[in-house]
């Protein structure tokens, strides 16, 4: 077991980016090829690449992969205090005193990112080969996919925070691409809309927090501030904390800048898996992680990341089991799933590589059961709602195993991947604070809930799909990339064998020391295995021994109307912040028109009218002014002598 140490080791100045290495740039560039080539090229190709541009769309990140995975092994082949490579692509501008580089780092924290990103993602492109087979815009789409690849590399790779927040809106464009890929249903137009919205209030926090630590460094360069970081005062550290955070929940989905995610689901199945698994919502855990050398000296902003976290995963479950939309249940899990994540990193140095840890293990099972949902989507006629579904087991053999893989790890069944992952972060939350640990092991016994009520309702009970319907197995195209990460998810846990996470993102996240934990870890995890035992059979009670009506009973209970309506997160947005913002909006408008306005064209008449009066002395007759002039004396010659007689 691990406690806090004294701040996180700084980020050295990284070495030279040479053999392997002086390639780092090409990672990036090859995606962001791609989408040139498919969104601008197609004129030129004349119509060749609405034919075969998935195809380039699918290779690209593949040889991104291959190079991320050379250059991984090469940095394992270097002793620890030399795991760091920088490299200088040229210099992006230099004004005044900010000087910012198109800088790349490669570090261990870059180099998992950078493998989970291009490894799930290239089987994610692999499959929508055969889902968006009869897409007439499959070219466009895996153009925006490339994009979003490219610009999540950007993120976690870039060694600056000016480079983070390139890369951080570079998702946020193409994340709204994808979401509104269908833009002719106004559900999905809607949806990508809401998620750019939302997500540019988080983006607030990373654009002023950027502004700050130049101010307070004199630049965004990762090795500078991390070197320094003890210099400043404990109030900035904390504002530069809590604006991370702002930024983390609006990217990550956590409270209260959550609404977003199960909207998101509007977008194509692969969409949800590339957003859920890979990118978007892991770049606020790597903010929060990255910017260990910022929560180190700020304790009430790393606090502040507990609470948010503790809140997201537990609301983030409660979702879950409201829903009948197979994959809403799933956004519901990745938004509490998330919350486990950011407590591990609020945890601070005990907690980071665990959080890492987790993260990649939950990208492996969730972009399997987000691939698998589209499977089962695709064998159902698209139809999401599993209550039409059940005993799917036997018409989808392949899907349902691939899946119970993913399902077996997201609940923490001893020996999968996320037992090990999230057990963790139970053991190091009992440690730091025994009630923060009992609600995520609260967490976790809801997690297998939720989760066997999605079997059970998608591949066990009776059989709820009409006559119309004829259920079937995918292609190998969409069924390859299942089993190559329902392996991952059942093998994922070797990751911390000799505690190997841990030590190779020490130079990273820093080191720990030993501690007395509150409880043995086995008998932690013995406690969790029992409390997920719990859910799992509730659920198996409620739907598998009793029937599963096809439609979705309206006499339920409080609890049940508030999870299926997200919690009313929709509603507390909309009354604290959508319609008072929208008055606030209205009264300005109204203040400008009839104030400001009214000043300005009130003076306007005025000198207009004082115009038109003083207008009719000027006649342009020679006699009327002689006149006036002879009134004028007149007057002149009567006052004087009125005052002489006095």
């Amino acid at each position: 077991m691990f406690v806090l140490a004294e701040g996180a080791a700084p980020i050295v100045h990284p070495g030279s980016a040479d053999g392997v290495f002086s390639l780092l740039w090409l990672v990036i560039a090859l995606p962001l090829l791609g989408a040139a080539i498919l969104l601008v090229g197609a004129p030129l190709a004349k119509g060749r690449l609405d034919r075969n541009g998935h195809l380039i769309g699918a290779a690209l990140p593949v040889l991104s992969f291959v190079l991320s995975l050379v250059m991984f092994f090469a940095l394992l082949g270097r002793a620890a205090d030399d795991r760091q490579v920088g490299q200088h692509v040229y210099t992006w501008f230099d004004a005044g005193g900010l000087h910012v580089g198109a800088d790349l780092l490669y570090d261990p924290l870059s180099a998992l990112f950078m493998l989970l990103i291009t490894g799930v993602g290239s089987l994610i492109h692999i499959y929508s080969i055969g889902y968006m087979e009869h897409d007439e815009r499959r070219r466009r789409f895996f153009g925006y996919l490339n994009l979003f690849i490219a610009a999540m590399l950007t993120l976690v790779m870039s060694a600056n925070y000016l480079g983070v927040f390139l890369g951080w809106e570079g998702v946020g464009l193409a994340s709204y691409l994808l979401i509104g890929f269908w833009q002719y249903k106004h559900s999905a137009a809607a949806a990508a809309k809401k998620a750019f919205i939302l997500n540019r209030v988080g983006d607030i926090g990373l654009s002023l927090g950027v502004g700050l630590f130049f101010a307070t460094f004199g630049t965004t360069d990762f090795t500078t501030i991390s070197a320094n970081a003890g210099k400043a005062s404990e109030g900035t550290m904390t504002a530069l904390g809590l604006l991370l955070l702002l930024a983390a929940c609006g990217k990550s989905a956590q409270v209260p800048l959550q609404s977003w995610l199960l909207d998101a689901m509007e977008g194509p199945t692969p969409v949800s898996a590339l957003i859920h698994a890979a990118t978007m919502v892991t770049a606020g855990v790597y903010l929060v992680v990255r910017s260990n050398f910022v929560f180190d000296y700020a304790p009430h902003a790393r606090t502040a990341v507990m609470v948010v976290a503790t809140v997201t995963l537990l609301w983030g479950a409660i979702i879950g089991c409201g829903k009948d939309d197979i994959k809403k249940v799933l956004a519901g899990s990745t938004m509490s799933q998330i919350g486990y994540m950011m407590l591990g990193a609020g945890l601070g140095v005990a907690g980071y590589p665990f959080a890492i840890f987790h993260l990649l293990t939950h990208g492996f099972f969730k972009a399997n059961m987000f691939l698998g949902a589209g499977s089962v989507m695709h064998g159902m006629d698209d139809d999401v709602d599993m209550r039409h579904y059940g005993a799917l087991a036997r018409a989808m053999p392949v899907t349902f195993l691939t899946f119970a893989m993913g399902y077996l790890a997201i609940i923490g069944f001893p020996g999968f991947s996320g037992f090990w992952s999230k057990d963790k972060i139970i053991e190091v939350a009992l440690t730091q604070n025994w009630f923060v640990g009992a609600l995520a092991i609260l967490g976790a016994g809801i997690t297998g809930f939720y989760m066997t009520r999605l079997m059970l309702m998608t591949f066990f009970s009776r059989k709820r799909w009409s006559e119309s319907v004829h259920p079937h197995e995918s292609p190998q195209v969409m069924t390859v990339p299942l089993i190559v990460l329902a392996a991952l998810s059942v093998l994922g846990g070797v990751m911390l064998i000799g505690n190997w996470i841990a030590d190779f993102l020490e130079p990273v996240t820093g080191h720990s020391l030993e501690a007395n934990p509150a409880l043995p870890a086995v008998v932690s995890s013995l406690i969790v295995v029992v409390v997920v035992a719990i859910g799992v059979a509730v659920a198996w009670y409620v739907f598998q021994r009793q029937e599963v009506p096809r439609e979705a009973p309206q006499d339920v209970s409080f609890v049940t109307r508030a999870a299926r309506a997200e919690l009313y997160g929709n509603e507390i947005n909309e009354g604290l912040v959508v319609r008072p913002g929208g008055q606030l909006v209205t009264g300005l408008t109204l203040f400008d028109r009839h104030g400001v306005d009214g000043v300005v064209e009130g003076t306007a008449l005025g000198v207009g009218g004082t115009g038109s009066v003083v207008r009719l002395a000027q006649t342009g007759f020679v006699r009327s002014y002689a006149l006036s002039l002879l009134a004028g004396a007149v007057l002149v010659v009567v006052a004087l002598l009125a005052v002489n007689l006095r």
